[in-house]
């Protein structure tokens, strides 16, 4: 027991600043507001949406907590580079990273780019930011069921699956990274999250793919929201008893995926 209040203090001393990747909207900007609730500074990066970023700024000032957006295209090394000078800039020490921002159903964008920003970018943004990571903190990858359980599981739309194996190589990476973070107090968790209700994909699976959708609701018929991650994320980020390389499942049970054939 006192080993818990322990760590617990240790935690709580290091929640100074947070930041979160994406966080303009979405997920990003629910783990935003959760963290600042529980009282850590926040910065947000985001890639187009400025506007978005500022008004997630200004609600998190109006909760008395300090906060500022950068801009930045993760998958730019320069472009990630000049992010991290500012995040530097701004802040001496990360007490959490939460490495939110992810794609690969844009359009437009060149094959390979679901690898480069959802493996490549990610490992990249660990590896600029690890020497600002205070002893003791905490960086979470979020993920997906699918993503998670590549592979193994029927994907969700044969659209997704790029994203998925993109988001599962991405975390393998991190994963890899995993024995060299703790060493240096970085405690590495994993947020998995069933389907979002009111996303992009969400909306593509109720018109196209209704069972799919209808099969991730819960007994109300509704799936679980921004919010419902956002807080899931934060309350890992404070909680002590989770060890390095836990998962945080956040919606329907991963066993309740259907499973390939093997």
């Amino acid at each position: 027991m006192l080993a818990y209040f322990l760590l617990l203090d240790k935690i709580w001393l290091n929640m100074s600043t947070a930041f979160v990747s994406g966080g303009s909207r979405g997920v990003g900007e629910a783990t935003a507001i959760a963290l600042a609730e529980r009282g850590f500074d926040v910065v947000i990066s985001y890639r187009e949406k400025e506007q978005r970023a500022e008004k997630v700024v200004s609600r998190i000032k109006q909760m008395g907590r300090n906060a500022i957006a950068f801009g930045g295209d993760m998958t730019a090394p320069e472009e990630r580079a000049s992010l991290v000078d500012n995040v530097r800039n701004w802040t001496s020490e990360l007490g959490c990273l939460v490495l939110n921002a992810s794609g690969g159903l844009e359009v437009g964008k060149p094959d390979g780019y679901p690898m480069l920003v959802n493996r490549d970018a990610q490992v990249g943004l660990v590896t600029d930011l690890r020497s600002l990571m205070s002893y003791d903190s905490t960086a979470v990858f979020v993920t997906s069921h699918w993503a998670h359980l590549y592979g193994k599981v029927e994907q969700l739309t044969p659209e997704y699956e790029v994203v998925a194996e993109s988001k599962h190589m991405g975390e393998a990476a991190l994963r890899g990274m995993q024995d060299s973070l703790t060493a240096d107090g970085i405690r590495l968790l994993i947020a998995s999250g069933d389907l979002i209700g009111g996303t992009a994909t969400a909306m593509l699976l109720k018109r196209y793919y209704t069972e799919v959708h209808d099969s991730r609701c819960n007994a109300e018929g509704k799936l679980i929201t921004t919010q419902d991650m956002g807080i899931a994320i934060a309350n890992a980020v404070i909680d002590p008893t989770l060890e390095a390389g836990s998962m945080v499942i956040v919606g329907g049970s991963l066993e309740s995926l259907p499973r390939l054939a093997l």
